[in-house]
């Protein structure tokens, strides 16, 4: 299966050097390219491309709003986010306008091209450091210890949902978690619909932050904390 794409960036030299990468890359077809968040917008209206690879800083619509306006009309486009920042002010407001994925411009090709194969299967897109600075922000500060647990997993979940549940927030792929628990990838693909339909969750990010805020797994830097 080829992934159609568009790139938008503002910079000439950047677009057309990110083009020429994508078109070495085996599974990817360019079909477009955008020099600013309306451009975007309206290429993803007229070719309907599987995924659009999106700057944020750019001219006449930014990428957070071509973004927004990108998955609000056309929801069968997909946008991973390819920038140079990934602090607070840049990653979240992408993400809450509906972006899959995230990576920063010294991404390779071979994470571009993971980028993308995860947010067409469903997955989140998202950079080593984009996950740790996510696991950051929904860990927060550390916090005395509860007095005593709730009986039970949150919102019904059931205990493999919850084993299912950690191992997406250490950042396991469906086929790790799969090979871990020595069952099939459609199983984990179940447990992950029904944990996600019953805690209300819309993908990945969320998930960790749920494990987090609940308390049913920890980020590596708390044990060493």
């Amino acid at each position: 299966m080829t992934a159609r794409v568009v790139v938008a960036d503002d910079q000439t030299v950047v677009r057309e050097g990110i083009v020429m990468l994508l078109g070495l890359l085996p599974g990817i077809e360019v079909v477009g390219s955008a020099g600013d968040g309306e451009e975007a917008v309206r290429l993803a209206a007229e070719l309907a491309p599987d995924v659009v690879l999106m700057d944020l800083r750019m001219p006449r619509c930014d990428g957070v709003e071509a973004t927004r306006r990108i998955r609000t009309e056309h929801p069968g486009t997909e946008v991973v986010v390819l920038t140079t920042y990934a602090d607070d002010d840049h990653l979240f407001p992408a993400l809450e306008a509906g972006a899959r994925g995230y990576l920063t411009k010294d991404a390779d090709g071979d994470e571009i091209v993971r980028a993308i194969e995860d947010v067409l299967s469903g997955e989140a897109g998202l950079s080593p450091k984009v996950q740790r600075r996510l696991l950051e922000r929904f860990a927060g500060p550390a916090r005395p210890a509860a007095p005593a647990a709730p009986a039970g997993p949150p919102d019904g979940l059931t205990a493999r949902e919850v084993e299912v549940l950690r191992l997406v927030a250490e950042g396991l792929s469906n086929p790790e978690i799969a090979r871990s628990l020595h069952v099939s990838n459609a199983t984990v693909k179940t447990h992950i619909n029904n944990l996600f339909a019953k805690a209300g969750l819309r993908d990945r990010a969320q998930a960790i932050h749920y494990a987090y805020r609940h308390g049913l797994a920890q980020p590596p830097e708390s044990s060493i904390t």
